[in-house]
């Protein structure tokens, strides 16, 4: 588990920030798109489901719809990852937030269950499926398209800050849903207010996509036009056939994360709101300190992968992930009066989201590196995220310590697989010299 790094790593050019800055903000804002969803995932349970529905029944069919959006993560993802390896990562990069946006905008204007009845929920179910399917193709792009961006020796902080852009579409959304809270009521909300957030989503899809406009392709991928007259035919099928022993830490991993992400952003402020009986506003608040510490601890993370080596790095961040968010746990289940300073912790040691994508980059070769890590992170991140919240929601009434358990388990899987893969994947690594 040697460091990938040297005694002085070259240091970013201007134009090297400009391009990490915007690839981050127009990430943000697709990741915006996507999560706004869940911030208001009571108040749509409302208005899309029959009133005469349980509320419990009501808020896991809301969250049932938000998880479809994974499901249809891979068939998106592996379409756009061929084109990718083909055509190159920026034009797949551009495309994808366009398709984000434009279906956050027809949220925001669609007719609810009181207007059209049982349609409504199947269109906010079908435009669900269309951002699954964007953001399938964005993440592995986007950790494509900046890893090879990156000077070498500078990757862990490119990807560590890369992630800080992606969640900071997740302190986008809860911004968004903060400052509505405190705007209008809650009957203002149901009526009509809660379309605002979603119309924003469609102006941040154009911004998005106007900023990447300027963004040039990766020295890679033009490398690899150079060498090779003709791509690789089918990506995928070569990770397959050759690189399956990449598949296995690849998946788990990708498990690690989105079982990060799931319990800071999208479980614990829904179950803040539920079960402890926080209001939203308050809610929403403490959820933007969790995130803008989890931006930190991203940033924080990168700076350690390249100073120590990312399976190291993954190593220390898995058994850190269940101590933060036990503090959290904590702090509400004891009600002792510092959930902000519990959050900002949990939000820290979160911190394995800034290092698994340092991980995954290292495991496939350029020519077919963004259908390498789009197959594996795609497909378990669409099973597993589209299954815990629903198991985490479910369980809560039984313990409050159920997300704390979770996070545990997902901490020794994470520290398994770097202590079982780390040697024979850096061998691999350091032979096929990143990007090279």
């Amino acid at each position: 588990m040697t460091a990938n790094t040297t005694a002085r790593a070259p240091r970013f050019s201007r134009s090297d920030h400009r391009t990490l800055g915007l690839a981050a903000l127009g990430g943000a804002l697709e990741i915006y798109d996507f999560i706004i969803f869940v911030f208001f995932a009571l108040t749509l349970s409302q208005l899309f489901f029959p009133p005469e529905m349980p509320e419990w029944l009501r808020l896991l069919q809301s969250f049932g719809i938000f998880v479809t959006g994974y499901l249809a993560r891979p068939l998106g993802g592996i379409l756009m990852a061929h084109f990718a390896d083909h055509l190159g990562r920026k034009r797949v990069f551009s495309l994808s937030i366009l398709m984000m946006a434009l279906p956050c905008l027809l949220i925001g204007v669609m007719p609810t269950y009181a207007d059209i009845g049982y349609a409504a929920p199947l269109l906010l179910l079908a435009l669900r499926i269309l951002q699954g399917a964007a953001v399938g193709g964005e993440v592995p792009s986007a950790w494509t398209f900046v890893a090879e961006h990156a000077p070498a020796g500078r990757r862990g902080y490119a990807l560590g800050f890369l992630q800080a852009g992606l969640t900071f579409g997740y302190l986008l959304g809860a911004l968004a849903a903060t400052l509505l809270a405190q705007v209008f009521t809650a009957q203002e909300i149901l009526d009509y207010a809660w379309r605002y957030p979603f119309l924003l989503g469609g102006v941040f899809g154009v911004v998005g996509v106007w900023l990447r406009r300027w963004l040039s392709e990766t020295p890679v991928f033009l490398a690899l036009r150079e060498r090779n007259a003709q791509p690789v035919a089918f990506p995928l099928r070569q990770v397959l056939s050759r690189h399956r022993q990449a598949l296995i830490p690849a998946a788990l991993l990708t498990c690690v994360l989105t079982s990060a992400v799931v319990v800071l952003v999208v479980i614990t402020p829904t179950v803040m709101q539920q079960r402890f009986g926080i209001d939203a506003a308050h809610t929403f608040a403490l959820s933007s300190v969790g995130i803008v510490f989890l931006n930190i601890g991203c940033v924080l993370a990168g700076l350690l992968v390249d100073r120590i080596g990312a399976w190291r790095a993954l190593m220390i961040y898995s058994l850190v992930l269940p101590l933060g968010i036990g503090a959290l746990y904590a702090s509400l289940v004891g009600q002792w009066g510092w959930t902000w300073l519990a959050y900002a912790l949990a939000g820290l040691s979160c911190g394995v989201v800034g290092v698994v994508p340092s991980v995954m980059v290292g495991l496939f070769p350029a020519e077919i590196r963004v259908s390498g890590i789009s197959f594996t992170y795609n497909v378990a991140y669409a099973l597993w995220a589209s299954t815990t919240p629903l198991a985490l929601i479910a369980l809560m009434p039984w313990s409050p310590w159920v997300c704390v358990g979770f996070c545990a388990i997902m901490g020794v899987v994470g520290w398994l697989t770097a202590l079982v893969y780390a040697e024979s994947v850096q061998l691999r690594v350091e032979e096929r010299a990143v990007g090279c």
